[in-house]
This record gives structure tokens, sequence and C-alpha cells, in this order.
């Protein structure tokens, strides 16, 4: 047989993006994520939530990028792939040592039997409602998970196991904020007229409102001790992350198994390991409060710039088309969850 004589292949363009450093789009995503924080650092507004704004920033930019037609530079690609699956994740993982079990005690059975219901009642009620208007099953999904856990960092996650299209997971954060947002405002005024004592005022903050940033911000509005009590509720319902992530994949290899795929495994996420280790080691071991607080500022940094490449990567003329039918849906999870915690609320404390 002849020896094969022909020339090499020339290198293309879609070759390109694979053999390019990651770290040009690594540091694009950092700067996005270091811009974020300081509109907060500069007014002290805490509804300036940096997570929020880091994705915002991403959409912005890119938006601006294909007005001028220009786009991503070549140069960006794989270094934002990094950052939104690799760097999200991790900072997901580290989440883990936020969750105290000992604190989580101190909100008493009342505390936890409300955070929890509100936390699966509400993720139900979203979904039946996003079927209900017809709504794309895994924007509703997305939508649930951040009106019933934990905001941006919810649907983050979830997004890993739903495998929606950036664009889902980008108009979820816009209406999960939207709402959060107004919630931390209205709270303060709508407990002035109940009977809630800070104890309860700090419970129904830290089960129903978005963000862990948002619930803080409403519960120090009532006292210190609602403060504390609100932020315990909520970490409370951050801890069930995992498991909505791990049911949600499960579902997921069920359902393609039952479509005739090939297969269908259901593979455990590592950050999922990686939240469930570091808060089993949050607890075992006493971490010192400098370090604690250095991984706090560490995750929250980690997740901006997930979100910033999330946002890099979402095109504005696919998020119009989904309409408002999804606002609708955001919309009406976050009315149900702040009643149901409310009730709940002046029920049993």
């Amino acid at each position: 047989m002849p020896a094969d004589l022909s020339l090499p292949r020339a290198p293309s363009a879609h070759d390109a993006p694979a053999k390019r450093s990651p770290w040009p789009g690594l540091l694009l995503t950092a700067a996005i994520a270091a811009f974020a924080f300081l509109p907060r650092a500069l007014t002290g507004a805490g509804m300036l939530n940096p997570l929020v704004l880091a994705i915002l920033f991403g959409i912005l930019l890119r938006a601006l990028l294909n007005l001028t037609g220009k786009g991503l530079p070549a140069w960006a690609p794989r270094g934002l792939a990094l950052s939104q699956k690799t760097v999200l994740r991790l900072a997901i993982a580290l989440l883990g040592l936020q969750i105290g079990m000992g604190q989580i005690a101190e909100i008493g059975w009342a505390g936890v039997v409300i955070a929890l219901s509100c936390l699966i009642a509400t993720f139900f009620f979203t979904r039946a409602l996003g079927r209900w208007l017809g709504v794309d099953r895994d924007l509703s999904i997305l939508i649930a998970a951040g009106t019933s856990i934990c905001g941006a960092s919810a649907i983050a996650a979830v997004n890993s196991a739903t495998r929606a299209p950036e664009e889902d997971a980008a108009y979820a954060i816009a209406c999960i904020t939207l709402f959060g947002t107004a919630g931390m405002m209205l709270y303060p005024l709508i407990a002035a007229l109940l009977p809630l004592s800070a104890h309860g005022y700090g419970i129904w903050s830290g089960a129903t409102l978005h963000e862990l940033g948002q619930a803080v911000a409403a519960a120090f509005q009532g006292g210190d001790a609602a403060g504390q009590t609100g932020t315990i509720a909520k970490l409370l319902r951050v801890a069930m992350l995992p498991a909505m992530v791990l049911l949600l994949a499960w579902r997921g290899a069920r359902k393609a198994r039952a479509s005739g795929a090939a297969q269908a495994p259901l593979v455990m996420p590592w950050f999922v390991l990686g939240f469930i280790a570091l808060m089993t080691l949050g607890n075992l071991v006493d971490m010192p409060p400098l370090l604690k607080a250095w991984a706090n500022d560490a995750t929250i940094f980690l997740l901006c710039m997930g979100l910033a490449a999330m946002g890099l990567a979402t095109d504005l003329t696919k998020v119009r088309a989904k309409g408002l039918r999804p606002l609708l849906v955001a919309g009406g999870g976050t009315l149900f969850i702040s009643a149901l915690g409310l009730g709940l609320t002046l029920w049993l404390l």
C-alpha cells in the first residue's frame, strides 16, 4: 500500500479556540465580578447585590459587543466556559461552609417546619403555575428553584441538572431578582402592620425571600435578633440545594431512559458531593472566624465570575422571545411563598 504523502491539514479557525489559553476569558469574568462589588461598596446599598450585577453587566457587555458587530472576541470562549462551569460549580460547593447545623437548631422546630414547608410547597406550586400558563418546563423549574431555595445560586446549580439554555437561566435570575428586591423593601412596611415578634419577622423573611442578601437585608431591618434568625432560616433553605439538584438529575435520567435513550446514568454532580463534604467539615471543625469570612467572600466572588460568564453567553433577543408568561410565574410564586410563610408564622409562632 503506498505511503500517504499528503501534507498535514492546515489549522482552521475552528481549531483555534481549543488551543487558546483560558486565562484571558477567566480574567474577563474576574474583572466583571470585581466591578460588580463596586456599587454596593461605594453606596452601602444592600439591594445592589453583586451576584445580580455580575450577570447584568455580562448581559450588557455582550449586547454592546453585538451592537458593534464584533461579538465575543476569539480569545474569550474557552475561559468563559471554564468560569460558567468549573468556577461556578466550585462556588456552589463552597456554599456548604456557610451551613451550621447548630445555628439551624436555634430557630426551633416551628422555624424549621415553616422554612421547609415554604420551600416544598412553593416549588410544586410554581411548577404547576408554569404548566398552566404554558411556560417551558426547564424555565419554570429554574424559576421554581430560585423562588423556593436561594435565588441565583439555586438557578445556577439546578441548571447543571436541567441543562437549559443560558437565556432561560438569565431570565429566571432577572425574575427572582425583581420580585425578591420588591419583597426586601416591602417586608418591613408590612411587618409594621402585623402582630409579629422579632423572631417571627426573622423567620418570615428568611423562609420566604429569594436571595440570601435580600433575606438578610430585610430581616435586619427588624433588629439584630430578627436579622440573626432570618439568616439562619435562609441558610436552612440553602442546605436543601443538593437534594433539589439530585432529585432533578434523577428525574432527568429516568425520563431519558423512558424515552429509549441508550444510556441515561444518574451521575452524582461533583459539586453536590463537595457541598455536602464542606458542610460536614464546617460542622465538625471549628474554623477561625477570619478563615470563614475569607471563604465566604471567595464564594461570592467565584459565584459572580460564573454568573458574569452566564451573562456574556446570553442573547437578549432570545430572552425577549420568552414573553411575559414566565414573569407571571415568578410573580405568582413570590406571592405564594410570602403568603404561605406569613400565614404559618402567625399560626405557629
